[in-house]
């Protein structure tokens, strides 16, 4: 029951699944959409937490830094002090705190929530530390026996506690460590079959790099390039049960771009792109039937999904099964290119765009693409920020491209005070 409560509320949060189901008899079958998501327990530690990399298509690793870095990279806090303000001469911040609200999955339920605090304290100009704390409520949820008897009610809840800390390696080079308790109460203690059931809990890390160059020059406008890497959530499996498996955590490799034009003292431009991939074990493909060559249950394509974390990062880039049909004895047998085919769809693609008037006025839209066979989430994103002096406000907007997607209209609120030592506003959001 528990890992199926968990699978349940991964494909809620990854939003409807497309499939379709045909009668394969050839290779022309290849383009045909065979469904195979991966899922893990936690997913929601893969949330955009907040608005501003809500509104760029849930793209952040590259991005400038700001008081929510953690969760995208925590390398890029080492240069807040060198890109915050700095086409203004702001003064540059000391501390600041970040506060996000998201509800979520309200085209489903009413009351499932998402909030981010997070907050850093820069230690002088080559280290950062941040720490932040993601809640998670998944609303109220009525439990009942094999007869639909109610047992009770219970409001299931996640959270994750992080630290972390950023340390410059040269002018243009950072890289940042990140430390996550988390903890998923999904049942309540509530037993099924005699088997009693507990909170999950676990310990994860990120690492992660950044890279900028300030000194490009694009039509004879200044540029920059951020190029940044995160891999996140590397922790030990999650259990909900002393006998049930263990589930991994969302280990995920997350790389982008970021590039900066400076049109003139006023104006900025940033176009920036992140890819993701989860880096845990993809669904084998099994027999369903005796054949000449296989058993029912013998692994046709692909690999056993229950390793051990290092395996299961490691083999995540060459593990895809590809698709599998039958000929016309029944034998199976995997078409040429598509184990290839599907590792590349196991790659999220996130676009974003964002517009920025004299570090107080902030434009955002972009755009984020999730195969069909990996979850089919596709939507367009649009945000939009104002500073008054220590304080910004932000605000984000969903709109999927696909019909009846749980995750459309959803709304991100941002709030975030950046300070000095003498109490001035200095983020560049």
């Amino acid at each position: 029951m528990f890992r199926q409560l968990i699978i349940i509320i991964t494909l809620a949060l990854v939003a409807s699944m497309h499939t379709t189901a045909q009668n394969l008899t050839d290779e022309e079958a290849a383009a045909a959409v065979q469904l195979n998501t991966i899922t893990t327990a936690v997913p929601f530690l893969l949330i955009a937490p907040d608005t501003r990399g809500g509104a760029l298509g849930d793209a952040g690793v590259a991005t400038s830094p700001d008081g929510n870095s953690l969760h995208w990279n925590m390398a890029k806090m080492a240069f807040l002090t060198d890109m915050s303000g700095a086409r203004l001469k702001s003064d540059r911040p000391d501390f600041g705190i970040s506060l996000s609200y998201s509800p979520w999955l309200r085209n489903l339920v009413d009351d499932m929530s998402l909030a981010y605090l997070s907050g850093y304290k820069i230690i002088n100009d080559k280290q950062a530390v941040s720490g932040a704390l993601r809640f998670f409520d998944l609303g109220t949820i009525t439990f009942t026996d094999i007869n639909g008897s109610v047992i009770r009610d219970f409001k299931p809840i996640e959270f994750s506690f992080d630290v972390g800390f950023a340390q410059k390696l040269s002018e243009k080079l950072s890289g940042g460590f990140a430390a996550r308790y988390i903890h998923s109460n999904l049942t309540g203690g509530i037993g099924v079959n005699g088997a009693g059931s507990k909170a999950g809990r676990s310990a994860a890390a990120d690492v992660s790099i950044f890279y900028t160059n300030p000194d490009l020059s694009i039509g004879g406008k200044d540029a920059r390039l951020n190029i940044g890497m995160n891999v996140s959530n590397i922790g030990a499996k999650i259990a909900y049960t002393e006998t049930a498996d263990r589930d991994f955590l969302p280990a995920n490799l997350r790389l982008g771009a970021a590039l900066s034009m400076y049109l003139d003292e006023y104006n900025e431009l940033t176009f920036t792109s992140d890819f993701n991939k989860l880096l845990v074990p993809t669904n084998g493909v099994y027999a369903t039937k005796d054949t000449g060559l296989y058993n029912e249950g013998d692994i046709v394509s692909g690999r056993e999904s229950n390793v051990g974390v290092a395996a299961g990062i490691f083999g995540s880039f060459t593990d895809a099964p590809g698709t599998v049909l039958q000929d016309e004895d029944d034998e199976y047998y995997v078409v040429e290119g598509s184990k290839f085919k599907e590792e590349i769809n196991e790659i999220n693609i996130s676009l974003g765009l964002e517009y920025v008037y004299a570090n107080q006025f902030a434009f955002r839209t972009g755009f984020f693409h999730e195969d069909p066979t990996k979850g089919n989430r596709q939507f367009i994103t649009l945000g939009a920020g104002v500073k008054f002096q220590v304080f910004s406000i932000d605000m984000s907007y969903l709109i999927s491209t696909r019909n009846q997607n749980p995750l459309a209209n959803t709304l991100r609120f941002g709030l975030n005070m950046n300070l000095t030592g003498g109490g001035s506003s200095t983020e560049s959001e």
